[in-house]
């Protein structure tokens, strides 16, 4: 019992901070926010950024109330799994391990956005959406380095695929140095 409320805990946070984490990275990538899918993840969290905003201010295109928040939200979803585990530490391992969760979670946002951005391409290379326009202005930024160092290879982008293993390593580089196994 306990087991299934510990990942059902884990996915739904997970997943609003992932709408969190698309929130602080889409300015500070430079993505269009009249598109509809950037509104509807700003009218997501806008609930619990804007009160906060009011007393945190943004550093030039960094958003501190919503890292704040997510920060926030991921102590506590920590604090509750040590509990649920009936386990008990003290404040900055829990920080710590919250900072790295956020890190994972945002190298995680970029393997699927390159992943879906390549099957997209493969799929309807030619066709525009909201979504494929979001997910190239995420993407551009992370692949753009690995452009100019890996020239396309008899017409095909390779890559994403240096990209890829470039973010899953920074993953595995971070979960090691995690003071918390949760």
């Amino acid at each position: 019992m306990t087991q299934a409320l510990i990942f059902i805990l884990k996915t739904f946070t997970q997943l609003y901070l992932l709408l969190l984490l698309l929130r602080f990275w889409l300015p500070v990538l430079r993505a269009d926010f009249r598109n509809p899918v950037a509104q509807g993840v700003l009218r997501l969290t806008s609930p619990l950024v804007i009160p906060l905003r009011r007393f945190v201010p943004a550093i030039g295109r960094v958003d501190t109330a919503t890292v704040l928040v997510a920060f926030t939200i991921e102590y506590f979803l920590i604090l509750i799994l040590l509990v649920l585990s009936r386990l008990t530490t003290e404040f900055i391992p829990i920080a710590l391990t919250a900072i790295m969760d956020l890190a994972v979670l945002s190298l995680n946002m970029f393997f699927f956005v390159i992943m879906i951005k390549v099957i997209m391409s493969w799929v309807a290379p030619v066709s525009y959406n909201p979504v494929t326009a979001m997910l190239t202005s995420l993407s551009e930024p992370i692949l753009r380095p690995f452009r100019r160092l890996v020239p396309p290879i008899g017409g095909i982008d390779i890559s994403p695929v240096f990209a890829i293993v470039i973010l899953q390593a920074g993953v595995i580089i971070l979960q090691s140095y995690k003071p918390l196994p949760i």
